[in-house]
C-alpha cells in the first residue's frame, strides 16, 4: 500500500512537472497564433487602405510617403511605338501638348483641334512646341486613313518636326475585359475608361523626355489666342512656389499642365490603377500623392471644349467652359515680388493670393484706417497699367470703401521687411475697384513698390480678389 501511494505521489509530481514545458508550448503557440491574426490583420489592413486609395473619395494625404518612396519612377514605359507621322527631333522643346485620338461614331473633330494649336500660336511660339497624337484605336484603317488626311492638312509642320503621330500596338494593351465595374458602371463603360488611361500613359510615356513642360489636350478643343505666351506668362509668376499641375481650363482632362519629368510617374500611376476610375479623377489623387493640396486654376481659361458628340458612344456632350475667352493675350504680366500687409488675415487667404493669377483671393478681416497691402518688387519695373479687383459675386459687400493705390521708388529696409520711402498716389477706388492705364506716363521713375491704402476704417472684411500688372514691353 506504501509502494501504491509513492507511486501516485511521483505520477502526480511528473504531472506538475510535466505541465510546465506544456503550458510554455501552449503559450507559445497561442502567441505565434496571436502574432499571425496580427499579421493577417495588418495585410487586410493594408489591402484596405490600397483600395481605399484606389477610391474616388480617397484622402491623399495620408498616402504622400508611401506613394513617393515606392513610385518614383523614372524610366519611360516599354513600348515601341509605331510612327505614323514625324519623328522627334534632337532638340527639347519648351512645351509638348499631347492629344490622343480614337474613332468616334459620331464627328470627329481631331484635324480644328490640331488647325486650332498652330493657327492661335505666332511663328515664335511654334518654335517652342511640339503636338503628338496618338491615335489609339485598335482599327489600323483608321488609323492610316486619319494620318493621310493629317499629313496631307499638315505637311509643313510634320517636316518641321512640330507634328508627330504616333501608334501604340494592342498587344502591348493589358486584358480589357472582366475588369472592376466601381461605381456600377456598364461593362462597356468601364472598358472605355480604363483603356483611356493606357492610351494617356503610354502617350505621357512617350512625351518625357521631348520638352520642359507637357499640356494635355482632348481631341475636340479650340485653343486661345497666343496661348502659349499666356501659360508663360503663369508659369514664370510660379517660379520658386511648388506645384505639380496647373489648370488652364475647368473641363476634363482639358489643359493640364505638368513638368515633363514627372512624367513617367504620372504614367506609371495611370498604370497602376487604370480600372479603378476615369482619368480625370485619378490625375485629382496624383497631385493630391505628390503634394499639391489645392487646384491651381487660372482665368481666363485658355482651351474650350467644341464637341458635341463624346468618343463613347456617340453621346451627346455639350459642355463648354464659360471661363473661356478667344483673345487670352491681355493675362497680366505681374512681375516677381515680396507682399507684405498688416491687415489681419483670415485663416489660409494669405497675400500672395491676391497676387496669383489662379482662381483665388485674399480675405482679411476689418481693416482701419492707414493699414495697407504692400507689394515690393524683387527688381524696379516699368509698369504701363494697374487694375485691382476687390469683393467676390458671393461677397459684393467684402469691398474696399475707402482706399487709394500709390506707387513708389526707393526702397529701404525695415524691422518688418523692405518698403518704399517714397510714394505717388495714382487714384482712388471707385465701388471697391480701380484701374490705371499709361501709368509710366504719369510718373518719372521705374516702380519698386505698389500699395494699397485703406483711407477710412470699415466693420466689413476685406477681400481683394485680383491684382493685376502690365509691364511695358521693351521694344524690339
Amino acid at each position: 500500500m506504501r509502494l501504491i501511494r509513492k507511486y501516485l505521489d511521483k505520477m502526480r509530481c511528473f504531472r506538475k512537472r510535466s505541465a510546465i514545458p506544456f503550458l510554455g508550448a501552449l503559450i507559445t503557440c497561442l502567441l505565434f497564433v496571436n502574432l499571425y491574426i496580427e499579421d493577417a490583420y495588418v495585410l487586410e489592413e493594408d489591402k484596405r487602405q490600397l483600395r481605399e486609395a484606389s477610391m474616388h473619395q480617397l484622402n491623399s494625404e495620408r498616402y504622400v510617403p508611401t506613394f513617393k518612396d515606392l513610385s518614383n519612377f523614372t524610366g519611360t514605359i516599354n513600348v515601341t511605338f509605331r510612327y505614323l507621322a514625324g519623328s522627334p527631333l534632337a532638340r527639347k522643346k519648351y512645351l509638348t501638348i499631347g492629344l490622343s485620338s480614337v474613332k468616334r461614331k459620331r464627328g470627329n473633330y481631331l484635324l480644328e483641334t490640331i488647325k486650332s494649336i498652330f493657327d492661335q500660336s505666332s511663328y515664335e511660339e511654334l518654335k517652342e512646341i511640339v503636338v503628338v497624337v496618338h491615335l489609339a484605336d485598335f482599327d489600323l484603317a483608321w488609323c492610316e486613313c486619319l494620318v493621310q488626311d493629317i499629313s496631307r492638312k499638315f505637311a509643313h509642320h510634320i517636316i518641321a518636326g512640330r507634328l508627330l503621330v504616333i501608334h501604340a500596338p494592342e498587344e502591348y494593351y493589358p486584358a480589357l475585359d472582366g475588369l472592376k465595374r466601381n461605381y456600377n458602371d456598364p461593362e462597356d463603360r468601364v472598358r472605355f475608361r480604363s483603356k483611356q488611361n493606357i492610351d494617356y500613359a503610354f502617350l505621357l510615356s512617350f512625351c518625357s523626355n521631348l520638352s520642359d513642360y507637357y499640356m494635355m489636350l482632348e481631341d475636340d478643343v479650340r485653343c486661345a489666342k497666343n496661348f502659349l505666351t499666356a501659360m508663360k506668362k503663369v508659369i514664370t509668376s510660379r517660379e520658386g512656389s511648388y506645384w505639380v499641375t496647373l489648370e488652364f481650363s475647368k473641363l476634363g482632362y482639358i489643359g493640364k499642365l505638368y513638368h515633363s519629368h514627372d512624367l513617367p510617374r504620372l504614367a506609371h500611376f495611370l498604370l497602376m490603377f487604370y480600372q479603378e476610375m476615369p482619368c480625370d479623377w485619378l490625375l485629382i489623387h496624383f497631385r493630391g500623392l505628390l503634394a499639391q493640396k489645392d487646384v491651381i486654376r487660372f482665368k481666363p481659361s485658355l482651351f474650350q471644349h467644341m464637341g458635341y458628340y463624346s468618343s463613347y458612344k456617340g453621346a451627346e456632350n455639350k459642355l463648354k467652359d464659360d471661363d473661356f475667352e478667344e483673345d487670352s493675350f491681355d493675362i497680366p504680366d505681374n512681375p516677381s515680388a515680396n507682399l507684405y500687409t498688416n491687415i489681419n488675415v483670415f485663416e489660409n487667404y494669405d497675400a500672395s493670393k491676391a497676387y496669383s493669377s489662379g482662381d483665388e483671393y485674399f480675405w482679411g478681416k476689418s481693416p482701419s484706417t492707414g493699414d495697407f497691402f504692400l507689394i515690393v518688387f524683387d527688381k524696379s519695373t516699368k509698369i504701363n497699367r494697374i487694375k485691382i479687383v476687390t469683393g467676390t459675386d458671393d461677397r459684393q459687400n467684402d469691398i474696399l470703401h475707402h482706399g487709394a493705390l500709390e506707387v513708389g521708388e526707393k526702397i529701404v529696409g525695415t524691422k518688418k521687411g523692405k518698403q518704399c520711402s517714397a510714394f505717388i498716389t495714382l487714384g482712388e477706388f471707385k465701388n471697391g475697384n480701380i484701374e490705371v492705364l499709361d501709368v509710366e506716363h504719369k510718373i518719372s521713375f521705374d516702380i519698386e513698390c505698389v500699395r494699397i491704402v485703406v483711407t477710412a476704417s470699415q466693420k466689413e472684411w476685406l477681400i481683394i480678389r485680383s491684382i493685376s500688372l502690365w509691364t511695358t514691353q521693351p521694344s524690339n
